[in-house]
């Protein structure tokens, strides 16, 4: 496989501004995400966080990171969320909202997409309004991560802002 290091280009604009109606109900089930609170919010951006590194999609990872710095999140707990299982960073209720991610988001790599183990131990630590929620996250950003990657949306660079000529090939 021969890596380009050439600067990502989108292929199109994003579909939601090609088509308008879309917009109005991505932007409302985003508010209505934003409006869990607490240790539940932290949860469910560590999931959505976790389903962008699965799904690639690197304008959701910015997004996630910057959600969850917001949330006085540290960069360590950042850098181990690919690592979770083999961590101590992370709670038992990040822990079982991190799995729930990826049985939803790897959902064709096994006969039973989300064993009842991890289903179980996500209710255990969610009410089911808080469930709700996190099913609902996760299932958003992989509908996000899907159109991103597909139309190669481009993300901004660590800094926040827009890509750089060369910052494909980590010049800085």
């Amino acid at each position: 496989m021969t890596m380009s290091m050439t600067a990502p280009k989108s292929r199109m604009q994003n579909p939601a501004a090609i088509v308008p109606e879309a917009m109005a109900p991505l932007q409302a089930l985003g508010q209505l995400l934003g409006q869990l609170k607490g240790e539940p919010a932290r949860a469910l951006s560590l999931a959505m966080l976790r389903a962008s590194q699965l799904n690639g999609c690197a304008l959701c990872l910015a997004g996630s990171c910057q959600t969850l710095r917001g949330l006085g999140e540290s960069e360590e707990r950042l850098f181990a969320v690919p690592a979770w299982r083999e961590s101590t960073r992370f709670s038992s209720a990040e822990r079982a909202a991190l799995a729930l991610s990826e049985a939803m988001t790897r959902m064709s790599d096994r006969p039973d997409p989300v064993p009842d183990a991890v289903w179980e131990e996500a209710a255990r630590h969610f009410p089911e309004r808080e469930l709700a929620y996190l099913v609902l996250g996760i299932a958003t950003i992989n509908l996000y991560n899907r159109v991103n990657v597909a139309t190669r949306q481009i993300g901004a660079d660590w800094e926040g802002s827009a890509p750089r000529d060369g910052a494909a090939r980590g010049e800085r």
